[in-house]
């Protein structure tokens, strides 16, 4: 079985885009999910918060 280069690309891109695609899509979910919005507002505070102070 002889597989032509631009059939190859051809289906490298099309399950390329669908990979991205569902990747973006869960890592969407991932944020939106409602328990794990304490965890983002925990880190939104704690830039805010530690701001004054010398790294050290």
């Amino acid at each position: 079985m002889d597989i032509e280069h631009h059939t190859l690309v051809g289906f490298a891109k099309s399950f390329g885009l669908f990979y991205l695609l569902a990747m973006a899509a869960v890592a969407l979910l991932y944020a939106c999910w409602p328990a794990n919005r304490s965890g983002f507002d925990k880190a939104a505070r704690d830039i805010i918060e530690d701001e004054d102070k010398p790294w050290r």
